[in-house]
């Protein structure tokens, strides 16, 4: 749990891995985040944890699993099982006992005799494992008690103060007694306490909100250091609410000091009051019976303080070991890693000066579900954290090699690191400050093609801070190996898209010899250009590299049996890349569509329509269409992660082209009349096409599915 040093002498902090755990109740049902992930049938977890270089585990040993009976007998099997291989890797588990919970069914936070209960089961674990040293009885108990009592999200669903104090009250109560009968069995024991590390700011005129706000905020550990005493400024808020001095007064008596003060940090952590209500939507306003205001992440108005500030007012409040205990960001995939690492430097300049900083904890590294809503909606919302569990099956990211970096050396550098995250870029405040040439001298990412999916790679890589350079037929000849060395010699990229391409499946009937120069011959080239230069490379394939034969979704492993040159030449492409280059990544995809151009089926129907014409479409192909802004951002994420191999992106459905011109001209407003049904042999085609050809991954990956896609669609025109 000590501090690691690199090869350098410099002193970083470690670097721990975390697991969102919660088992959070609204009403009368109960959800479990490690059953969502499957992490409890999944084997190989932990090993995977271990290889990332950690030193410590946030770990779940969860009231509400193991005791979920008041007078039942505790069945250990699991816990055993997870916390011995923790052990036999070296990973020093940080057992949580209730994490985001009500406990189980037979409680609640306002039970008077929660503390007392829970302290009977933290004895039961210490008494299990008498060998584990680290402790968090209660994670978060201020966040928790604010979402339970003041907000009403989480059971038992107050609204009120008086709830919500009780409720607080109650957690850091049963935090003291856990920690008491847990080292009278080992009083080795440590308490490594979290906490969600916020700060509010605010307009002049809510000065006033934004002080209680930060007075509020250190409450959990201002109550285990004995500090609510009468002099506190929140003291007559705690009286005038109900609660009994003598309750406050146990704290000062029963001081419970944090071994290790850990805090939470999101984007979401520091938030800003604005009483010009007009300008916010109304899911922000809230108001504090004096005025009405919006409450909104202070990353999207001002200049946030910043980790490094707020832990240093953290030190100088209470002068304990610190360590950040949760920093994650639910982002695109660089933005993840930007985060991170953030969070990381200041970390690392803060132990320079002095401030005893132990580690920064990965979290979460399996993702999370429906934290999008606050666990208050069930919509399977899935975010991803250092590995993707998008199937179930556990994928690593970029994150991985991130935390296996500063795990080991304590550095990890990549040119995307050079450019901002959204929290900069979509800043008023701060974007103005940025230094627009400050990625000029960074290596770019390399985009060859400028058609649609090209296009719509510059404008995701706008979005997402990513710096690129795009080459269009003039700039570059795909097909000659000496202009693709010319180009990689002058940009320099870090990696390379391939997004040009023959694509007149019609015209490649007589065009052989060009089809198969830009579709087969280029890409193995610039495969073996990047394999040349070690840097990751990226292609697309189609899905007409099958011959249609199949009545159920193409995987990855499927062979390929093209029936047209279109897919003979994407065929022989994929296989060049394959043999130039192992390591490269090639994604099949199927019928795009998409915002940015208009050339797309999806547009071509539409414009018919506008014109009063008829649209025929076939109705014995079937397709999954993609949606290229979903094709787009998860192949650059595939791409940051360095993935390899074949992958298929494809909007999760199946459809036929007739059906699918019917639902387009339904959704623009247009009779379904005017589409004509026709079979693909009335069609005046020249290649002939696979009956079927739908695409699934089986590596791990999933786009929204069709229907999302088209709502997305069609609000966008609407926009």
């Amino acid at each position: 749990m000590d501090m690691i040093r690199s090869t350098n002498t410099i002193v970083y902090p470690a670097i721990w891995g975390g697991v969102e755990c919660t088992i959070n109740r609204r009403h009368n049902v109960f959800k479990d985040q490690l059953h969502l992930s499957n992490h409890y049938e999944r084997k190989d977890d932990l090993e995977a944890f271990a290889q990332l270089g950690i030193k410590a585990i946030r770990y779940p040993v969860l009231w509400e699993k193991h005791c979920a009976d008041q007078n039942g007998v505790i069945d250990w099997t699991w816990a055993d099982q997870q916390l011995t291989t923790l052990r036999e890797l070296q990973v020093e588990p940080i057992v949580g006992l209730i994490h985001h919970g009500s406990g189980p069914a037979f409680t609640s936070l306002l039970d008077d005799k929660f503390p007392i209960k829970l302290a009977a089961y933290a004895k039961e674990v210490a008494t299990r494992f008498p060998w584990v040293e680290y402790y968090t009885p209660v994670n978060e108990p201020l966040t928790t008690a604010r979402f339970s009592g003041l907000y009403g999200f989480w059971y038992p669903h107050s609204k009120n103060e008086h709830d919500f104090l009780t409720m607080l009250l109650n957690q850091v109560e049963a935090i003291v007694l856990s920690m008491r009968a847990i080292r009278e069995i080992n009083p080795a024991a440590k308490l490594v306490q979290t906490e969600d590390i916020g700060k509010t700011h605010s307009t002049p005129l809510l000065a006033y909100q934004a002080d209680f706000e930060n007075s509020r905020r250190w409450l959990t550990y201002d109550l285990l250091c004995g500090k609510v005493t009468p002099d506190h400024p929140l003291w007559n808020y705690f009286i005038v609410n109900g609660i009994e001095k003598a309750r406050l007064d146990f704290f000062s008596e029963n001081l419970c000091l944090p071994d290790i003060a850990g805090f939470n940090y999101y984007v979401t952590s520091e938030r800003y009051l604005d009483e010009k209500v007009e300008n916010f939507p109304t899911c922000v306003r809230g108001s504090n019976h004096f005025h009405e205001y919006a409450d909104i992440d202070a990353a999207r108005a001002i200049r946030p303080a910043g980790i490094g500030k707020i832990l240093t007012e953290a030190w100088n409040r209470y002068h304990l070991p610190m360590a950040i205990t949760e920093a994650h960001l639910h982002c695109s995939r660089e933005d993840q890693l930007r985060w991170f690492k953030e969070i990381w430097d200041n970390c690392c300049n803060l132990v320079k000066k002095g401030i005893n900083i132990k580690a920064v904890t990965a979290w979460s590294l399996l993702g999370a579900y429906d934290w999008n809503s606050l666990l208050v909606q069930d919509a399977g919302m899935y975010e991803t954290g250092v590995f993707d569990l998008t199937t179930h099956s556990r994928r690593p990211t970029a994150m991985v090699k991130l935390i296996r970096s500063l795990s080991t050396e304590g550095e990890f550098n990549h040119p995307l690191l050079t450019n901002k995250g959204w929290w900069y870029r979509h800043n008023p405040a701060i974007k103005r400050e940025m230094n627009v040439l400050s990625a000029l001298n960074t290596p770019p990412l390399l985009i060859i093609g400028s058609g649609t999916l090209g296009s719509a790679f510059t404008k995701v890589c706008e979005d997402r801070g990513i710096s690129y350079k795009i080459l269009a037929r003039p700039d570059i000849d795909i097909t000659d190996q000496a202009s693709v060395e010319y180009v990689m010699n002058i940009y320099k990229p870090w990696a390379v898209i391939n997004a040009a391409g023959y694509v007149k499946v019609d015209d490649a009937e007589s065009a052989i010899a060009e089809c198969f120069a830009v579709n087969a011959k280029a890409p193995a080239l610039l495969a073996a250009e990047c394999k040349r230069y070690g840097i990751p490379f990226m292609t697309f394939s189609s899905d007409m590299v099958f011959n249609g034969i199949k009545r159920s979704p193409y995987m990855e492993s499927d062979k390929m049996v093209p029936i047209n040159i279109y897919g003979k030449s994407k065929a022989e492409g994929e296989a060049g890349v394959v043999a130039a280059y192992p390591e490269a990544l090639i994604i099949r995809t199927s019928a795009f569509f998409g915002p940015w151009d208009k050339n797309n089926f999806v547009y071509n129907v539409i414009n018919s329509l506008q014109q009063k014409n008829s649209y025929k479409a076939v109705n014995d192909v079937i397709v999954s269409p993609t949606y290229v802004p979903d094709l787009v951002n998860a192949s650059l994420d595939l791409l940051i992660d360095e993935a390899n191999g074949i992958w298929h992106l494809s909007n999760t459905g199946s459809v036929t082209w007739a059906d699918f011109a019917q639902e387009i001209a339904q959704r623009s407003g247009y009779s379904k009349n005017k589409i004509v049904s026709k079979m693909a042999a009335e069609m005046s085609w020249k290649a002939q096409r696979p009956f079927y050809s739908v695409l699934e991954s089986e590596k791990g990956i999933k786009l929204p599915c069709l229907d999302n896609a088209m709502d997305r669609f069609f609000l966008s025109k609407s926009n």
